[in-house]
């Protein structure tokens, strides 16, 4: 691919048909909640979407995300527990016909999901010698979400379903996980093959929210 890129004198044409492709591939990114059991994507396609994650923009090119596959079943169990303890605190947030809702979303797809990834953001690296962070260092936690967003789009372009777990305690995750402290939590996904195939979101399905075109302010 780079050999590719430096023999090219112009950039690359994306036809009508291509941005059609992708428009498409962007509606049918789903948060993936209920996986196939028993049936992993191979480790050389996991180890391609790596690879595509790597070229996602990063302040400096200073690449801080750092991916941690979970496996240990003892790990996965404290992660499980993590979640439910959350998901049961932010149920006494909302009250009435909203909270009643709430339990009844499934929000995570911890026990179907072949596959556990964390996704850290290390705040010390020294790759990009701070260019771009020293008046917003939380660039680097975006840029992290950007290689987390670019895995999640090549990973549905293959079929695969990836769910985005935020009801967690970052901080016990990274305990549990035995990371850095100065990596920080961005996202905890579950990644597989979905079982069951939708363009509209589950939330919006389930009656939670409905997706809203971004406003656009003038100035």
């Amino acid at each position: 691919m780079a050999e590719l890129a430096y023999a090219l004198s112009e950039a690359p044409r994306f036809d009508a048909a291509f941005r059609a492709a992708f428009a498409e591939l962007l509606a049918w990114r789903r948060d993936v909640r209920h996986f196939r059991t028993g049936e992993a994507p191979d480790e050389g396609m996991l180890a391609e979407l790596m690879d595509l994650a790597a070229l996602a923009p990063s302040v400096g090119n200073c690449q801080p995300t750092r991916f941690v596959r979970v496996d240990d079943e003892g790990r996965r169990a404290l992660i499980r527990a993590n979640f439910e303890a959350a998901n049961r605190q932010a149920l006494m947030a909302y009250i009435g016909e909203r909270a009643q809702l709430y339990a009844k979303l499934k929000l995570a797809g911890l026990r179907d999901a072949p596959i556990h990834l964390a996704v850290f953001c290390d705040e010390a690296t020294e790759q990009g010698h701070g260019l771009g962070v020293r008046t917003m260092p939380e660039t680097r936690r975006y840029s992290t979400a950007c290689a987390l967003y670019t895995f999640w789009l090549a990973a549905r372009a293959r079929g695969l379903g990836v769910g985005w777990v935020s009801i967690l305690d970052p901080q016990t995750i990274a305990e549990t996980l035995d990371v850095p402290r100065s990596w920080a939590l961005i996202g905890y996904l579950c990644v597989g093959w979905p079982r069951e195939q939708h363009l509209i979101p589950e939330l919006e399905r389930a009656g939670w929210q409905a997706r809203e075109p971004h406003p656009v302010l003038r100035r």
